[in-house]
């Protein structure tokens, strides 16, 4: 049976608030009202069907600052059908993984009617999240209030909102009982141990989960690279053999971790759930635009966009774009090699103090020019990717991470420590400055209000806004390029990255739990786009590495006459290893054996209800019984076989 929430009671008179909207002081009241009205109305006219109401009220806004702030909740119903609707996977009680439905709720582990603790708070605000993306205009032709602002039918109203500064910002409230305890157990008390990744999934979601799972695992893998460097460093060998096995242990050593990653990802994300949870199927991201219309697969009604317009702009604007800024970041390296020499011949004919300190001027002025460069690029790829109008949030992503690869930063552990002390530690102490102005400000107040709740929304929304994985993962992606490219002739790359990343775990933890607000959860089964690019980078280490042997004067020794010999030696090492890599990678599962027989087994029973479904839908044609004439046929079924069961005991002892 199909539950209908519009049929359900979902007023509530007080509720939790999970997530906060903050408009603008200047909005109108008939905006407002509207806005009010959208959220709060049944899903048949329009609305969310979630729960609104104000931080503070008439008396409390006199008395206080006039903060535009609006607390979002939902009701338990709403809750559990939106967790239907996005597709959440849940245990059952036969520990499975199965998608969550809400007419089979008694069959999921720990559910109760009575218990509030099925669904996390991460996954009640994503829920909330999605049900506010998806509010979508209709009839109406512009915001009330603001003619300027111009709707059509199918655009997502909160996007407006946002582009229109009517709405500043929408972020998830922190539970500051539940960020305790993850404090205590994560990064408060130093000590070598793992993560609590299942907890960090379930405060922050399995996006931010899978990248401290990454950023540890990486770490610990970047152990045997240190330990074997280190000696290669401190010992100088004449003989070359000792970068031939640097080299190959190098590969295989690049090949192995991801291919193990690829197994540790998937075991953990089978246990969130997300790994057998349907994506494909997920609705269109609040900047996707188009004709409004039915999709043809789910039957729902949303935006519409061909798609080969957006392969038209991916192909004849984007990727032009990218080539000409490739280009251009090419063109200005020349330009410092040249000031570089230029530097070093001045310095080498005059020999003067002063020349000694110009030697270091092209390398600041490049590092400054490359990091206006990255940011303006960044810009850019950010709009191209939006304007491709992609459907998915996840395709958004992919295509912005690709187009952000081909312009790497330089200056790895420079950037590195910089970033730590600008992202973290800084932003941790402007806020707790801020964080005892505001408790001095709500102690000073006579008002009957909820100060904790007021100091809590107004301390968070100062706070700053976490822009997702991107950056963090482009960190370790540089890491992992410096020591697969480079460690056969710099073998202390892996030391100094095992280093910042033993800090590097802390400083994004205290960054994620009191420097920046709490983003909203993201289902992911992996680490997306990434996994490819670090498998990219290993292959292109295995030519970096051929070609840095080969041009070692010990092997150029061994051929002195012929270099091409030499040339297709190489080639021919190369080509090799590149067999090995990739018979490597086939050999290593995706997947643990367990896992495959999990996911095979759920596959089959899908397909064995589907079979089942025609025909008990025949059944239910020809004899549509009732509930009452259901339970009455098979109370006579049950003591048709206990008779039967009698008469064969009778038999047997008669015999």
């Amino acid at each position: 049976m199909k539950v209908n929430l519009s049929s359900l009671d979902t007023c509530e008179s007080s509720f939790t608030p999970l997530v906060v909207l903050e408009l603008a002081q200047d909005v109108k009241e008939e905006t407002k009202e509207w806005l009010k009205n959208r959220i709060v109305s049944k899903k048949e006219d329009g609305g969310a069907q979630l729960l609104f109401r104000p931080l503070l009220n008439k008396y409390e806004k006199e008395t206080l600052e006039n903060q535009n702030l609006y607390l979002v909740g939902a009701s338990k119903i709403t809750l559990l059908l939106g967790a239907e609707a996005i597709g959440l996977v849940k245990e059952c009680n036969d520990n499975t993984m199965r998608a969550f439905t809400y007419g089979m709720r008694h069959n999921f582990k720990d559910f109760d009617d009575d218990n509030n603790d099925f669904l996390t708070m991460a996954e009640c605000q994503f829920i909330i999240k999605h049900e506010l993306e998806n509010l979508r205009a209709r009839e109406e032709k512009m915001i009330p209030g603001y003619p300027q602002a111009k709707l059509y039918p199918g655009k997502s109203l909160l996007r407006r909102l946002l582009t229109s500064g009517i709405v500043i910002q929408v972020f998830p409230l922190h539970d500051n009982e539940a960020l305790k305890k993850l404090e205590d157990s994560w990064y408060t008390r130093f000590s070598l141990k793992y993560q609590p990744l299942d907890r960090i999934r379930g405060y922050f979601g399995e996006t931010i989960a899978l990248y401290f799972g990454f950023l540890e695992y990486f770490t610990v893998a970047l152990i045997p690279m240190a330990v074997i460097g280190l000696p290669y460093y401190l010992f100088v060998w004449e003989d070359y053999d000792k970068y031939v096995i640097f080299a190959s242990f190098n590969l295989i050593w690049s090949t192995v971790i991801l291919e193990v990653w690829k197994r540790g990802c998937a075991s953990m994300t089978y246990r969130w759930g997300t790994l057998v949870m349907k994506r494909q199927f997920e609705e269109p991201r609040p900047g996707f635009h188009g004709v409004l219309g039915i999709n043809p697969v789910t039957g729902r009604e949303e935006p519409l966009y061909p798609s080969y317009k957006r392969q038209l702009r991916i192909y004849l604007v984007s990727l032009p774009f990218v080539c000409l800024c490739l280009y251009f970041s090419l063109y200005v390296m020349m330009i410092y090699f040249d000031m570089e020499a230029w530097a070093l011949s001045l310095h080498e004919s005059s020999g003067s103090e002063w020349t000694s300190i110009l030697l270091y001027v092209p390398s600041i002025i490049y590092a400054i020019v490359i990091e206006i460069m990255n940011r303006l690029y960044r810009y850019a790829a950010e709009f191209l990717t939006s304007w491709e109008n992609h459907r998915l949030e996840s395709a958004y992503q992919n295509h912005l991470i690709l187009k952000v690869l081909v312009s790497l930063a330089t200056l790895l552990i420079t950037s590195q420590i910089l970033n730590q002390i600008m992202e973290s530690l800084l932003p941790y102490w402007l806020q707790k400055k801020h964080h005892v102005q505001v408790k001095r400000k709500v102690q000073a107040l006579k008002a009957d209000i909820d100060a904790t709740l007021y100091e809590q929304v107004v301390l968070e929304k100062e706070m700053g806004t976490y822009l997702g994985t991107f950056d963090d993962y482009l960190e370790l992606f540089l890491q992992f390029g410096y020591v697969s490219l480079f460690s056969c002739v710099y073998p202390l790359a892996a030391a100094f990255a095992v280093l910042n990343n033993f800090t590097e775990v802390n400083s994004d933890a205290l960054k994620m739990c009191r420097v920046l607000k709490r983003p909203f959860s993201e289902p992911s089964a992996n680490i997306g786009v990434w996994q490819l690019a670090f498998e990219t980078m290993s292959v292109i280490s295995v030519v970096t590495n051929c070609a840095l042997i080969g041009m070692s004067p010990q092997v150029n020794a061994l051929f002195p006459e012929s270099k091409l010999d030499l040339i297709l030696i190489v080639v021919a090492v190369e080509h090799a290893l590149l067999a090995l890599k990739f018979i490597l990678a086939f050999a290593i599962p995706d997947k643990p054996r367990h896992i495959q027989m999990k996911l095979a087994r759920l596959e089959f029973e899908s397909l064995e209800a589907l079979k089942r479904q025609p025909s008990e839908n025949i059944i239910e044609e020809k004899a549509p019984f009732t509930k009452e004439a259901k339970r009455e046929n098979q109370m006579k079924l049950m003591a048709q076989n206990l008779k039967e069961d009698s008469r064969e005991g009778n038999k047997e002892e008669e015999a």
